[in-house]
């Protein structure tokens, strides 16, 4: 019942906002509501609510402030020359302007935050897009198909979640998964190729203003682009060391773990918004310039709350993932690796990272003991399906993403989850070709 429960919430949510009969955040507080009270959870569903809001508070705090941040290091010109630089190489070619999105996002993935990784590569590509009429689609979709696989490194989250349930070294898990992430980075580079000769054949290459002066300020939401009078209001080019400075610290001490990331982030947005701008009047105006995207993705991260805090709290999910594990007859035993693989899909399409790990994995762990697959086997192949479970809708920072690029979550996940089932199966076929675990064992 509970399983039945639990695969119907997910599916009603997703068919609704796919099909925009409900937005998002609407969706997110009020289809979990409905199904807990069909299953009987009415009496506690007030303190299920609350502590899957609890859980997720930290990140919305941490998205809050970061946003804060990086809209100050923006408005300041942090990324200017990064923008410029972007320009002279792509010189108005939609196909290198996607192929730049993808390896710009493939290095800043680098440092395993996905919020970083979308506010800077769209703060940096989004007016390329606008200027040229390109699809902001294609934009999400290899940014975060990047993120997917790049997230695969030991900080990243993934693998050290892995790792600490099955009681394995992450350096185990992720050293020799190098080739086949070397692999997927490809895959994604092919796609982006695609997706850009395809742009490039609607369009044509575009000639640019020379200068890169219409560079200096975001387009706006009509498609207008602020005078650079107005943008050099707030520039801080005087800064640009300075702020490079503070945002390289803040990045190492993130990395470093030296103090909680929402409390880096807030730190760092309160130094940030001093040096640059000094003035009370000033600061409130920055604030009030962002407030628009922080309400818009930390509502939806509060909503997810609820969505979470009843999905586990009502053992749902413990129950969908029995039920899967049901379902598996004793033949297929030895191709538990491989069905493991394929298997964290959908079910980090359905459910939260945490879950899936710390919950699924080690009872699929324990049963491919019994065939001969080891545990730091398994930890690998359970990382094959994270280029599709960051288009979930419990996944905090892609609403950030889509918010910061203009576009509808459904019309992302519709455009993007063909492709992410692509990447995570060319993840798959990269660690059996280097025989990461066996295909059966």
């Amino acid at each position: 019942m509970l399983s039945i429960l639990g695969f119907g919430m997910v599916i009603t949510f997703m068919y609704l906002i796919m099909s925009k009969r409900l937005s998002p955040l609407v969706a997110l507080i009020t289809i979990p509501i409905i199904f807990a009270l069909l299953g009987g959870f009415g009496a506690d569903i007030d303190e299920m609510m609350l502590e899957g809001i609890k859980k997720i508070a930290p990140t919305g705090v941490m998205l809050m402030f970061a946003i804060l941040y990086f809209g100050v290091m923006i408005d300041a010109g942090l990324f200017d020359p990064l923008v410029r630089i972007i320009l002279r190489l792509v010189k108005g070619d939609p196909m290198k302007i996607v192929l730049g999105t993808a390896a710009l996002a493939m290095l800043i993935s680098l440092d395993g935050d996905g919020s970083t990784t979308y506010m800077i590569t769209v703060s940096a590509m989004l007016p390329l897009y606008q200027r040229l009429g390109m699809s902001a689609l294609n934009m999400t979709c290899v940014t975060i198909l990047a993120g997917g696989v790049m997230n695969l490194t030991p900080w990243g989250g993934p693998t050290a979640r892995a790792a600490t349930a099955l009681h394995v070294d992450p350096a185990d898990v992720f050293v020799p998964l190098i080739p086949a992430m070397v692999l997927a980075c490809l895959a994604v580079l092919g796609l982006a190729w695609y997706l850009g000769l395809k742009e490039r054949r609607r369009l044509g290459v575009v000639k640019l203003p020379t200068g890169g002066s219409w560079m200096d300020a975001s387009v706006s939401d009509d498609g207008a682009l602020p005078t650079v009078e107005d943008a050099e209001d707030i520039k801080r080019p005087k800064l640009l060391w300075v702020n490079l400075a503070l945002t390289l610290a803040l990045m190492t001490a993130l990395v470093m773990g030296v103090l909680p990331m929402p409390v880096l982030f807030m730190v760092g947005f309160a130094i940030a918004l001093v040096i640059n701008y000094p003035n009370l009047a000033e600061q409130r105006r920055r604030v009030v310039n962002h407030a628009g995207n922080v309400l818009s993705v930390v509502s939806l991260i509060f909503a997810a709350g609820i969505f979470t805090g009843i999905l586990n709290n009502t053992g749902m999910v413990e129950a969908m993932s029995r039920s899967f594990l049901a379902i598996i007859p004793d033949a297929w035993g030895p191709y538990l690796a491989v069905i493991t693989a394929l298997a964290s899909m959908p079910f980090t399409f359905f459910m939260s990272n945490d879950a899936f790990y710390f919950g699924v994995l080690p009872i699929l762990s324990e049963a491919a003991g019994n065939y001969g697959i080891t545990p730091v086997e398994m930890a690998r192949a359970s990382l094959a399906g994270q280029p599709v479970h960051l288009l979930s809708p419990l996944v905090p920072s892609t609403y950030l993403l889509v918010g910061l690029a203009k576009v509808e979550f459904a019309d992302h996940q519709k455009f993007t989850l063909k492709w992410a089932v692509l990447i995570s199966l060319v993840l798959m076929a990269g660690s059996l070709l280097f025989a990461l675990y066996p295909f059966a064992a």
